[in-house]
């Protein structure tokens, strides 16, 4: 027993260890939640002041800061819960050793007691010469079995918190896992949110009266993706409530995995204002590229300031593999969709407001369109007429 106590001691010094270690990592951790929490509603005071071109980059700047700062917090979390796999892992091997030691002891007891063919009170009543001597006997048959019920108890329990210890440690893994998939993410974000900032600078030249221009274009064309929805009604479908088209690469705008989404920086929704990225996803699919318009609504680089405006960001954007916009004028349309490559075309839909849509084919003297509101394989003049198309678009 005493090789018991000892591992015992040793875990018990062991953890005893590691707890200023956890101490030290709660204080910064604590810290750097402050610090997301300050930077995160100074965003949000950012946002409520006036528009201009100053007031942009300091949200820009504020905005990859707190990036930065949650970039910290995973990393952080990763090299703690790193620790606390680690940890995990020395309390199993502890627990391991203890149990074989249990388990050994435990065996080598019902050997013992197999070999002298266990002391029964029977036996200690007839081998007993005196009452003193019975006694003395019976209380080692009582004693002994207390002892062994023990030691059964003991190796069942430190089984159990072996066992248990590792389930731990396998929850410790896959939350691993999910922080470096985090991590990634995050480091995406900041490299966006800085090429946005590069791209704001490129664009407005620095000059307010450059930026106030392109903000009022923006919310135009905001303004008419809200008024044709608003006039279309309908609202958010179920998960892939329309299908994915007759080619499978059909996304709608209303669907519920991503109607609520918000757009880049800004307060916009994919629902109200997303049937140009969601037409984009549409293309970017067809072409292969594994995307969904949340995917690119999550990318605030595809989009001009703290708008949900993305039109004139088209030609600076580097889009997946390989791709490249065009613009096209109405008359190339055709030529395009015999070549296999689909147009997404804007369409003035007067009091109706503006919408984009996706076509795909060519039906006679009609378009067939995978519209990212009415659904997918729709004839074209079944909505609108080709004297309102005023843009087109297609990649290569």
């Amino acid at each position: 027993m005493k090789k018991g106590l000892l591992v015992f001691f040793v875990l018990v010094v062991f953890f005893l260890y590691l707890k200023p270690i956890f101490a030290d990592d709660n204080s910064r951790q604590q810290e750097l939640q402050r610090q997301i929490e300050e930077y995160s509603a100074k965003l949000t005071d950012i946002r409520k002041q006036k528009n201009t071109l100053s007031s942009q980059i300091q949200y820009m700047d504020t905005q990859i800061y707190l990036t930065q700062l949650k970039i910290q917090e995973t990393e952080q979390n990763i090299e703690r819960t790193q620790k606390e796999i680690d940890v995990l892992g020395e309390r199993i091997d502890g627990l391991d050793t203890s149990m074989n030691y249990y388990t050994k002891l435990l065996l080598s007891k019902v050997v013992e007691n197999y070999k002298n063919k266990s002391i029964s009170f029977y036996s200690a009543v007839l081998d007993s010469d005196t009452v003193n001597d019975f006694f003395n006997r019976f209380k080692y048959i009582k004693i002994t079995q207390q002892n062994n019920q023990k030691l059964l108890i003991q190796v069942q329990q430190t089984k159990l918190n072996f066992e248990e210890q590792k389930k731990i440690r396998e929850q410790k893994k896959i939350d691993l896992d999910n922080l470096m998939i985090t991590l990634d993410k995050q480091k995406v974000d900041l490299k966006n949110q800085q090429n946005a900032k590069k791209n704001l600078l490129a664009i407005t030249n620095n000059d307010e009266n450059i930026y106030q221009n392109l903000l009022s274009q923006a919310q135009a064309q905001l303004a008419a993706f809200k008024s044709f929805t608003q006039t279309a009604g309908g609202g958010i479908i179920g998960a892939n409530g329309f299908g994915s088209g007759s080619d499978g690469w059909y996304y709608s705008q209303r669907d519920a995995r991503w109607a609520n989404s918000r757009i880049g920086n800004s307060g916009e929704n994919i629902l109200d204002v997303g049937c140009l990225l969601t037409s984009v996803a549409m293309v970017l699919k067809k072409y292969g590229v594994d995307t969904n318009p949340s995917n690119i609504a999550s990318n605030s680089n595809y989009f001009y300031l703290n708008t949900a405006f993305m039109n004139y960001r088209w030609n600076m954007n580097p889009w997946p593999n390989g791709l490249n916009s065009y613009n096209l004028s109405v008359s190339q349309i055709d030529d395009e969709i015999k070549n296999g490559r689909p147009v997404i075309v804007g369409i003035r839909a007067g009091y109706y407001g503006m919408h984009f849509v996706v076509l795909k084919s060519i039906d006679g003297s009609d378009y067939i369109m995978h519209d990212p509101y009415y659904g997918p394989d729709k004839k074209f003049s079944e909505h609108y007429s080709k004297g309102q198309i005023f843009s087109a678009e297609t990649f290569k």
